[in-house]
């Protein structure tokens, strides 16, 4: 048993100076990256907008994907906009209203949003929507907005279910521009023996930012191979 435990405080030990070693690279971006873009097909005239519900709201999370939400249908007017999250369709406070009242605010037209609030997953959710837009053909192009890492499983997710033309829109934030967080910590004074990083932004940001995407990826990555052995995907 000893033995064992010995092992797995290794490996794990391991695997935690890879991710930190990893962090000051550039590799946990470009594999969220991959995750975003591997699927994503050139847009043109989606049937409709699918906002695929991710954190609740309010959140980081569910704001960027209102914001995404709403550029794309100003884009497309004739565009149908689909909120596709778990919730109370009778209750003001729940989940799906929630985004579409920041829509609204965000220019979306109440009489263009529609709901899917009983889907648990992406799987779900596929088959809830393929029912209720199989009579408008299931070629017609559906653009998904939601997370960077999660739009490869997501389209593949809704391709396995029966749509035809699908395709999405990463929800990926904009930076700040690097010269912009940068200080002298010497005009800040302070406790000089404590190393100066005002000059070093990638140490106070990139770095735990990184450590996030590799959380973020690595989750993802054990999402995409269970939803495979599943054959959701």
């Amino acid at each position: 048993m000893l033995k064992w435990l010995r092992i797995l405080l290794l490996l794990s030990g391991g695997v935690f100076i890879v991710s930190l070693v990893l962090a000051f690279t550039t590799a946990p971006y470009y594999a969220m990256y991959r995750l975003a873009v591997a699927k994503v097909k050139p847009v043109k005239d989606p049937v409709a907008i699918v906002l695929l519900g991710g954190a609740g709201m309010p959140s980081e999370n569910g704001l960027m994907r209102c914001y995404y939400t709403a550029e794309y249908a100003r884009r497309y007017p004739e565009s149908q906009v689909v909120v596709v999250i778990p919730g109370d369709l009778s209750d003001s406070t729940d989940s799906p209203l929630m985004f579409a009242r920041e829509l609204n605010v965000m220019g979306v037209a109440e009489e263009r949003i529609s709901f899917e609030n009983k889907g648990r997953n992406t799987r779900q959710q596929a088959l809830n929507l393929l029912k209720l837009w199989q009579a408008k053909g299931t070629g017609r192009t559906l653009l998904l907005v939601t997370g960077p890492e999660h739009m490869y499983r997501a389209i593949a997710s809704f391709e396995k279910a029966g749509f035809t033309n699908v395709t999405g829109a990463p929800t990926f934030e904009s930076s700040i521009g690097e010269d912009m967080m940068q200080f002298n910590d010497r005009e800040l004074k302070g406790n000089r023996n404590i190393p100066a990083i005002g000059h070093r932004p990638r140490m106070r940001y990139q770095f735990w930012n990184h450590l996030k995407y590799e959380v973020n990826v690595g989750r993802e990555v054990f999402a995409i191979a269970y939803y495979r052995l599943k054959g959701w995907i």
